[in-house]
């Protein structure tokens, strides 16, 4: 009796134990194919009585480009946030586990099978032989996806270095690539348009990837005071991100849809419609981002902050899969 009880009450003690992290778990997956299901079904449902053509395969190009987006906001948030925590009095040395080399190697996944779109002409690809190198190497996009596909590779090997922070270079030229493919050469202006795409991009990508790992990172460090001086620090920076993204937001938007128009193509278009809800999602983040300020600030425990930067995280991922979508939907007016 006496060899069976603690067995028992181990069983009886661990069982409670493991809820939470199953509760986690069923969560996280729930979130996991809602983040799918919105790039996969956005596109045709935006499209919907709008007079719009629908790209090719849009679906699952909006799909691989929303995880190319939060395979770059990983690693591009841990090292802004890990040198922001060097400069924390106090900081404890250990963090948490990196993410960086799993969420580059999705971006190689995501990458390479925007490559094969492109190899295709953006059609469905039904199997290898459509995917021929010569219409992969012909097509503006194609050469910029094996590019995108070769800096998450090398940054994947810089993160699992002594020296992980040189794999800023190669998600650098991961966003310069995307700059450059969302303003092809026939657009009116095309360079301002990519300068804008990548201030816009690498503040997002900053702000959401360095929200996900400062909350990471409290979670190390619970019970410190280091902690509240992190997301303090990261907070004050993240106004100023804000700002970058709201500003060039609203002057791409409007080198695509001009002051008189933008109103009406804001409902009429599946762009402007993907675009409107961006907005408004990005509105709420704000609002989220301004009561964990508050509480923040004037709360007698700082770190109940916490609570709304969850929801913030949740929210700002559902921005990036959006984006992704925007990406696969033809743009209302195209200026020559």
């Amino acid at each position: 009796m006496t060899l069976i009880r603690p067995t028992v009450e181990a069983a009886d003690t661990s069982g409670p134990g493991r809820r939470p992290g199953t509760r986690r778990a069923v969560a996280v997956l729930a979130l996991v194919v809602l983040a799918a299901l919105i790039p996969l079904l956005g596109p045709s449902a935006a499209l919907h009585g709008t007079g719009d053509a629908a790209a090719p395969g849009a679906g699952g190009i909006a799909l691989l480009r929303s995880v190319l987006f939060g395979a770059l906001c990983v690693p591009l948030g841990e090292l802004f946030v890990n040198r922001l925590a060097r400069t924390v009095p106090g900081a404890p040395p250990n963090g948490p586990l990196s993410w960086a080399r799993y969420a580059s190697g999705a971006g190689v996944v995501a990458a390479l099978g925007l490559a094969w779109f492109a190899a295709t002409g953006s059609l469905e690809p039904d199997g290898l032989t459509r995917a021929g190198l010569d219409g992969l190497y012909r097509s503006r996009d194609g050469r910029l996806a094996l590019l995108e596909a070769g800096a998450f590779a090398v940054a994947a090997l810089c993160a699992r270095s002594r020296r992980p922070g040189v794999q800023v270079w190669p998600l650098a030229a991961v966003v310069l690539a995307e700059a450059l493919r969302a303003h092809p050469a026939g657009e009116y202006s095309p360079l301002v348009g990519s300068e804008l795409t990548l201030v816009h991009l690498t503040c997002a990508a900053l702000w959401v990837g360095g929200l996900l790992h400062v909350l990471r990172t409290l979670r190390q460090w619970r019970g410190t005071e280091a902690g509240t001086a992190l997301l303090g620090l990261y907070a004050r920076v993240a106004v100023v991100l804000l700002a970058a993204i709201t500003a060039t937001g609203v002057c791409s938007s409007l080198r695509r849809m001009p002051v008189g128009t933008i109103l009406d193509q804001l409902t009429t278009t599946a762009y402007g419609r993907t675009l409107l809800a961006k907005v408004l999602l990005v509105a709420a983040v704000a609002v989220l981002a301004l009561w964990a300020r508050s509480r923040l600030r004037r709360a007698a425990d700082p770190l109940t902050a916490c609570s709304p930067a969850r929801a913030e995280v949740a929210a700002l991922g559902v921005v990036v899969v959006l984006s992704g979508v925007l990406t696969a939907l033809p743009v209302p007016i195209r200026w020559h």
